[in-house]
This record gives C-alpha cells, structure tokens and sequence, in this order.
C-alpha cells in the first residue's frame, strides 16, 4: 500500500556536512602563556586557544603593558596577569627589563603585585611587526621574578618561578 506523498525515490536524501572550524585564537596564532604559580594561587598555566591577550603603551609612552588573562586549570576561576614593561621601545627587544607584574583573581577581588621594579625581570625575545603601521607587533619573552607578588589587599603572597608568554601588542591602542 502506497499512501499519497510518499513515493519510492532513486536518489538518496541531501545531507548537510557540518564543517566546523577550529576556535579563533584571541591573540593571534602564535599566542601563548606558561608559567607555574604558587603560594597562594597554585597553577600551572598552560594556555593557547583559551588565553586572552592584549597590549598596549603605557601612560605617558613609558614601555608597554602586556595583559594575558584565562582560566585556572581544574576551577571556575579565571585570572588575569599584567607584565609592565616602562623600558620597552618599539620594535627593540632586549634582556633583563625591570617589570611590574600584577595578577589579578577576577571575581574575588584578590590582587598581587610587585613593590619595586627589582623583583622581576623581563627578556623580550621576540617582537615581529605585523603589518606596515609599525604600531602591531607579536611580542615573546620570559619572566623572571627572585621574589613574591605581595597581596594588595591582604597577607598572602603569589610566587612565579617562570612565566614565558608571546602575545600582541599595539602601539597606538591607549
């Protein structure tokens, strides 16, 4: 029995192909951060797709600020560190920058940071321009720091043995 509407075909159904392409990498594809933090937030970060990056002059035209964020491994709890470069100069890289370093535990409110420019050091490894403006640029380096971020508003402390990162940075963005 053939009910209205319902005849036999020769050709096999349409099918749609899903193509799914991978997640865009929100700072750029060679976007990195590892470190290992310990003290009173212990981590090992290592982020790609998921890290969020920017970088900007500091006030004044005084280096750069770097500002990597992302979530800690295993936890709903997402971070943000702030590398503060004042010696950087466009398109020059170079080894021990005295830095500011600040970590910020998003949503607790919990900031630590560096007292002095002595704490950590800086070598910028990489810094590439990506296109003819000479504002953006990739930017790598590693971070140093011989002693603890201090908890801004509180008595603990954070402590970071090596922080490599590549991001981007923009000269013009204020």
């Amino acid at each position: 029995m053939a009910f209205a509407g319902c005849k036999p075909t020769s050709e096999p159904p349409a099918t749609t192909a899903r193509v799914e392409s991978p997640p865009a990498r929100l700072c750029g594809d060679a976007g990195e951060l590892s470190a290992r933090l310990y003290g009173a937030i212990s981590a090992e970060l290592d982020w790609s797709d998921e890290l969020e990056c920017s970088g900007m002059r500091r006030p004044e035209g005084k280096g750069a600020r770097l500002r990597f964020a992302g979530q800690l491994p295993e936890t709903d709890t997402r971070i943000a560190l702030i590398v503060a470069i004042p010696g950087l100069q466009r398109g020059v890289t170079g080894a021990e920058y005295p830095t500011n370093v600040t970590v910020i535990e998003e949503g607790d409110g919990r900031f630590f940071s560096t007292s002095t420019l002595n704490n950590c050091l800086t070598d910028i490894t990489a810094l590439e321009a990506l296109d003819e403006s000479g504002d953006q640029f990739t930017i790598g380096g590693i971070l140093y720091c011989v002693s603890p971020l201090a908890q801004v508003n509180g008595s603990s402390s954070l402590s970071i043995d090596r922080l490599a990162f590549s991001g981007l940075l923009d000269w013009s963005a204020s």
